[in-house]
């Protein structure tokens, strides 16, 4: 059987475009991800990730960085939607935004293979 006009015939298997991002979600997903690119931000992310919610001051220590260092990176991880803070009196508490880790995780997860 002849393809039908402006479609081509499947040579061996399935295209890749049957599991690939839209164009809309990978340009979500590379905002999020370059938001992680940094070392220091991806640090910020995994503490503040493990805990319920943390205050910035705590974040010093153990990132061993200042505080306007730390405000710079927390501002990029909350413009990506990883985090979000409430500020009380003159420090902010953060916390993982539980959907974007979920769709995080969605969207690195590897695809169940297909079998050939």
């Amino acid at each position: 059987m002849a393809p039908e006009p402006g479609r081509s015939e499947r040579i061996c298997c399935a295209p890749v475009a049957d599991h690939a991002l839209s164009a809309g979600e990978a340009h979500d997903l590379a905002a999020v991800l370059a938001a992680l690119a940094d070392p220091v931000r991806l640090r910020i992310f995994s503490i503040i990730a493990s805990q319920e919610e943390i205050c910035s001051c705590n974040l010093e220590e153990p990132l061993d960085k200042s505080q306007p260092t730390i405000s710079h990176h927390t501002r990029k991880l909350a413009a990506a939607g990883l985090i979000v803070g409430e500020k009380r009196g003159r420090w902010t508490w953060w916390r993982a935004v539980p959907e974007q880790l979920v769709a995080l995780g969605t969207a690195l997860s590897l695809a169940e293979p297909v079998e050939g």
